[in-house]
């Protein structure tokens, strides 16, 4: 049974929210965790701002434009060397990921107004949950679409199965994220692109990739995602 199947005296609407530079500021474990992988494998650590670049992406894309003259196995390899650094944080409880200011209130307000909450990541969905554990978010989103599981970004299947596995219908559909890649994959999935402000694309990209709206504060995110669906 679909979940619109037991919602039927509500009207049915989706937001589905990136988790890096959106719901947490993950992006110092990120970029120590790339940066230690290209160390460790002989090639120049990539600079800061070039890391935060790709945070979005499937993790081996990341590395492919971090790297773009090598072949695709020094990629993969990379990519496992980034998973074991990464990991290695986890392990020692050394990954930092605090949430955005407004994060508890905001998905509050959207679940008091009926709306469904979901994530689409480039994260893989074993570190997706972990995250969501750390912070008690992970019954708060009801459908978790992540890079290993479906087509990254800015390919439209993690959003086209999001709407399917919750009924949803992309004009009653709203994605939410800080990358270029978010809006072009909410433009390519048809649905309405929510940029915001405070993570790791500046708002002029955001609104060059196609965004509707850019916000600036959390607390602004419940009255644009109304505005969207209901013009």
């Amino acid at each position: 049974m679909r979940i619109a199947d037991i919602m039927l005296d509500r009207p049915l609407r989706l937001a589905v929210f990136d988790c890096d530079g959106t719901l947490v500021d993950s992006q110092k474990s990120i970029i120590e965790s790339m940066q230690v992988a290209f160390s460790d494998s002989g090639f120049p650590e990539p600079g800061d701002d070039a890391v935060r670049r790709v945070v979005g992406l499937p993790l081996v894309e990341s590395v492919a434009r971090l790297l773009p003259q090598e072949d695709h196995g020094t990629h993969d390899r990379l990519s496992e060397g980034y998973k074991k650094v990464f990991q290695g944080l986890r392990l020692r409880g050394a990954v930092h990921e605090p949430l955005f200011p407004g994060v508890f209130e905001t998905l509050g307000v959207l679940e008091d107004e009926g709306w469904l909450l979901g994530v689409a990541t480039g994260k893989a969905h074993k570190g997706l949950v972990s995250t969501l554990k750390t912070h008690g978010l992970e019954s708060r989103f009801v459908t978790m679409q992540t890079a290993d599981r479906a087509r990254g970004k800015p390919h439209p299947e993690m959003m086209l199965r999001a709407m399917e596995e919750t009924g949803a219908e992309p004009l009653e559909t709203v994605m939410i994220g800080d990358t270029t890649y978010d809006i072009e994959m909410a433009r390519n999935a048809g649905v309405h692109a929510v940029g915001v402000a405070w993570g790791y694309h500046d708002s002029e990209d955001l609104d060059r990739a196609g965004a509707h709206l850019v916000v600036d504060a959390f607390a602004d995110l419940s009255g644009a995602v109304r505005s969207l669906v209901e013009a």
